[in-house]
């Protein structure tokens, strides 16, 4: 595997002071033999940065991101991220769905580049390559560090993701939100049953993703949910999205946010043989409203927001602002240890 490629675009924060992200005699591989984990490798490494700055030509409305993990457990048919595996000579498929590179010094790490005199306290994103609450996170709990140390500085940050393993660490959340701006957002994109066990068999069912958004909701922290992706053809029918935005204000969500499926090289490929076994009389529909590349076109984005949004007004919820984190409202309790368009955000 070429694990030289993943080269630091940005040193520190930004510059390149390191040749790699980490050395290929760092590697560690392990299995686990627990049903959870069966056919799954995992690659540990010690990263030498995870501070990461986004491209400046990305669509993401934030600078900086985190991610703990590489490929995803989640292994949802469509996540862009999948060309990140080829970066590694690894297999951008069943691969990416069950060879997971974990930067076990995640959390320390994060928290030197925290405490650096270059480092501006700016907005951090996470979970926006892939899930940071996707099973691994289970055994190596890398999170509860990582969100001490964001809390310890003050540092505003937000976090995406489909996982229920977010309630674990709901005390670290509420504290680090009485010092910072902190966003929370879970992605559902739709509450079909059938089509959540084709396209994301590795994921929590929409309901139970729904019902983390009730919690926090409960404990006084305002969650928003990224209804994506919404899947041309097989998950936009009227009623399909009048029953997702439903499920989403009964769950006290305080916004909902539709982005369209898009088809990134990797994705593509993966997604179209999937649909090609699946649905295959759906390949050439699907050929000709991607044709003009990775987005569906701006017809159908604007359909299905103005659809959403309306839905939205009429159970009582608004779209979220472009990217900008809400601050969470921390519970009364003891302390313990609109746009018109969607703005195209990643995720798993």
């Amino acid at each position: 595997m070429r694990w030289e490629n993943l080269t630091v675009d940005s040193g520190e924060h930004g510059r390149a002071d390191d040749p790699a992200l980490f050395g290929a005699d760092a590697v560690v591989r392990r299995t686990f033999d627990t049903p959870e984990f069966r056919g799954i490798t995992f690659h540990e490494i010690r990263a030498r940065s995870i501070i990461n700055r986004v491209p400046g030509a990305s669509r993401m409305p934030f600078e900086w991101t985190v991610n703990p993990y590489r490929g995803c457990t989640h292994a949802c048919v469509y996540c862009f991220a999948r060309k990140t595996h080829s970066y590694l000579d690894l297999d951008t498929g069943i691969g990416f769905d069950t060879q997971i590179v974990v930067k076990v010094n995640a959390p320390e790490l994060l928290r030197h580049q925290l405490a650096s005199r270059r480092w501006q306290g700016e907005h951090i994103a996470m979970g926006t390559n892939v899930d940071c609450y996707q099973r691994a996170e289970g055994r190596y709990r890398l999170m509860p560090g990582i969100i001490a140390a964001l809390r310890d500085r003050a540092n505003p940050f937000s976090i995406l993701t489909k996982g229920t393993l977010i309630l674990r660490d709901l005390n670290l959340l509420t504290q680090a939100a009485r010092v910072t701006d902190v966003g929370i957002s879970v992605s559902v994109g739709f509450v079909d049953p059938e089509l959540w066990r084709t396209v994301e068999p590795g994921t929590p069912a929409p309901e139970r993703r729904l019902e983390v958004v009730r919690t926090l909701a409960e404990h006084g922290i305002g969650c928003g949910v990224l209804m994506a992706p919404v899947i041309p053809f097989l998950g936009d029918r009227p009623e399909q999205l009048r029953a997702t935005v439903r499920a989403i204000a009964a769950a006290g969500a305080t916004s909902v946010t539709p982005l369209t499926l898009h088809l990134r090289p990797g994705a593509r490929e993966w997604f179209m043989a999937w649909l090609g076994q699946h649905h295959p009389h759906l390949v050439g529909r699907y050929e000709r409203l991607y044709a003009a590349g990775a987005y569906a076109p701006k017809w159908y984005q604007r359909r299905i927001t103005r659809q959403v949004h309306e839905l939205a007004q009429e159970y009582g919820i608004g779209p979220a602002g472009p990217g900008l984190p809400r601050r969470i409202r921390p519970a009364e309790q003891p302390e313990t240890p609109t746009t018109t368009e969607p703005t195209q955000l990643s995720f798993i």
